[in-house]
């Protein structure tokens, strides 16, 4: 089980609240507050899960970091949760376009997040 994990998210409060809640069970948790040095971890730290945040400032939201990871062959089977107040089924329908793993509306449980973290971490797959 790859134990790495990103936390991509431009909330420096929620952000903190998500490395918290991972911060547990030797987990390595890594942090970046926009898609762009997102994007550059994820290719440099290969981690088990991302947890990325949709809507953020920069060149690049969640869904665009998203469908980068998916087109690099070398980081394309890395699973990513995406974390947003967005709930909309037209949100949750890009998200499934875009390749990503699972989907949680904020605000989510801490114990929702653990459970999806854990099932995508294990995950053979990647």
């Amino acid at each position: 089980m790859n134990k790495v994990i990103l936390v991509i998210e431009d909330q420096p409060e929620i952000r903190k609240l998500v490395c918290m809640t991972m911060d547990y069970d030797s987990f390595e948790v890594h942090e970046a507050d926009n898609g762009e040095s997102g994007l550059r971890m994820i290719k440099a730290l290969k981690p088990g899960v991302v947890l990325l945040d949709v809507m953020m400032p920069g060149q690049l939201d969640g869904y665009q970091v998203c469908q980068q990871v998916r087109a690099d062959p070398d980081i394309a089977m890395t699973p990513i949760v995406l974390l947003t107040a967005r709930g909309q089924q037209a949100d949750i329908e890009m998200g499934e376009r875009v390749g990503c793993s699972a989907y949680l509306t904020k605000p989510f449980s801490p114990l929702q997040l653990i459970e999806t973290v854990e099932r995508l971490a294990a995950s053979p797959s990647h």
